[in-house]
């Protein structure tokens, strides 16, 4: 437990060292300002845009914006902000690959299992932290400008999208744990994460995709119920635990 502990505290120091924690809660803070300030500004722009489209024979009237435009915001920015931690993040083993920081702590007795415990509830905690942080914001702007009350299913729609982030977060861990490349890592993942939202287009496939998690305008709007996210949310959850699971005995066959 005390090395657990010990290789966790080496991931925090390194995540502050090299500015990614930082990074990250910029990041986050920045999508979360982000989503009500475009919300708050769309009046003002469609004005500006009105002269130039009435001459394209388009009128527009008054505009008028609620909470709901900004939560749309969320939902769309949200991805750009999970590939930019995948992008961070991704060489969080690779890199120790190619630097041999690893042989040195396996030398001392450091069991692998431990290490990849000690990374991916590093990167668990991260994301939670930083996802959690932008919902706040974003909410705290709604609830000041307007009223949240108007999206349904709201947490639940969230919610749905941080365990999805998991699932991203576990394939990164499974290749980390065989592949040996940054390039590899980021490939693996991303083909994973395509490959289940191209077999989402497909009918009976649709609602046992993990990427369904991802459809969190639907939710709000009220145009899907909550029930019918139940298959993805379970298969997803499945498949992340199944992901950190196998990342393990992967992780100890690997020559480092």
């Amino acid at each position: 437990m005390r090395s657990l502990i010990a290789c966790l505290k080496r991931e925090c120091t390194e995540q502050i060292r090299t500015g990614k924690l930082m990074f990250l809660g910029i990041l986050f803070t920045l999508f979360g300002i982000m989503n009500p300030a475009i919300a708050k500004l769309t009046p003002w722009l469609m004005e500006m845009m009105s002269e130039s489209l009435a001459q394209s024979g388009m009128v527009i009237t008054g505009v008028t914006v609620s909470a709901m435009d900004s939560w749309v915001q969320f939902f769309k920015n949200i991805p750009m902000a999970l590939i930019a931690f995948v992008l961070l993040e991704g060489s969080i083993f690779t890199k120790e690959y190619q630097s041999g920081t690893l042989v040195l702590s396996l030398t001392k007795g450091l069991p692998r299992y431990q290490i990849v415990l000690a990374k991916s509830v590093t990167l668990v905690l991260l994301w939670t932290a930083g996802y959690w942080l932008c919902f706040a914001i974003t909410c705290g702007y709604n609830a000041y400008f307007w009223d949240n009350t108007v999206a349904q299913n709201l947490m639940f729609s969230a919610g749905c999208w941080w365990l999805f982030g998991f699932w991203v977060i576990g394939l990164l861990v499974l290749f980390s744990a065989f592949a040996g490349s940054n390039s590899a890592v980021l490939m693996g993942t991303g083909i994973t994460v395509l490959t289940s939202y191209l077999l989402g287009f497909l009918p009976r496939l649709t609602e046992y995709m993990p990427t369904l998690l991802t459809d969190g305008n639907a939710l709000i709007y009220g145009a899907a119920d909550a029930e019918y996210y139940t298959a993805s949310l379970l298969i997803c959850a499945a498949l992340t635990l199944l992901c950190f699971s196998a990342a393990i005995p992967v992780f100890r066959r690997k020559q480092l």
